[in-house]
This record gives C-alpha cells, sequence and structure tokens, in this order.
C-alpha cells in the first residue's frame, strides 16, 4: 500500500503564489510518472501539471508559465509552485502517482486526500 500525504494549500489573495507538496510512503520501487490535477466546485477533475522520472514536464494550458512542478526521486516527493494566482484557480488540488511496488509490478495510481487551494478577488 503507498500514501500520498499533500500540504500547503490555503487561502491566498489574486496575484499571490503558494506551494503543494506531496509525499509518497509505502511499498515504493518506482513512481512514474507524478503529477497534480485538480477538481473545482461542480467541474471534472482535470491535470495541472505532470512530471516523469527523467524531469519531462506538462502543463494545462490555463497554468503554463504560473505553475511549475518539481519531483525529488530520491525522496519520493513531488511538488508545484504556483504563482500569479487566479480566482479561476480555485480548486481541491489532489496529487497524483503510478507506483510499482516492485520491478515486476504492474504500476497501480494513488491518490492524495486533496487540499484546498482558494484564491480570491
Amino acid at each position: 500500500q503507498v500514501h500520498l500525504v499533500e500540504s500547503g494549500g490555503g487561502l491566498v489573495q489574486t496575484g499571490g503564489s503558494l506551494r503543494l507538496s506531496c509525499a509518497a510512503s509505502g511499498r515504493i520501487f518506482s513512481i512514474n510518472p507524478m503529477g497534480w490535477y485538480r477538481q473545482a466546485p461542480g467541474k471534472q477533475r482535470e491535470l495541472v501539471a505532470i512530471i516523469d522520472s527523467d524531469g519531462n514536464t506538462n502543463y494545462a494550458d490555463s497554468v503554463k508559465g504560473r505553475f511549475t512542478i518539481a519531483r525529488d526521486n530520491a525522496e519520493n516527493t513531488v511538488s508545484l509552485q504556483m504563482n500569479s494566482l487566479k480566482p479561476e484557480d480555485t480548486a481541491v488540488y489532489y496529487c497524483n502517482a503510478d507506483v510499482r511496488g516492485r520491478l515486476w509490478d504492474v504500476p497501480v495510481t494513488y491518490w492524495g486526500q486533496g487540499t484546498q487551494v482558494t484564491v480570491s478577488s
């Protein structure tokens, strides 16, 4: 079993910054990829940013140039630096990881519990 624990959400004004962190623990051989998703009230969960074990990244168009995803492979952590926040960034943010418990295992997708980000106008 793998657990993802997020931290760093909160309330910020428009134009402000927040940094989200996520730590994975448990039986982990490798994690690829790790990422962040978000879900606003009444909307579907959407991809925010994703990063593979080589550091290749992909961002939603709505956050490009404002958000930066990073990971520490040795520590099994992923972070999301969010700058120039807008009210439309308000959502619950979820950490996501595809984990192999052992070399020969099929990857299993895990989710964190979610952390609220609220951007006031």
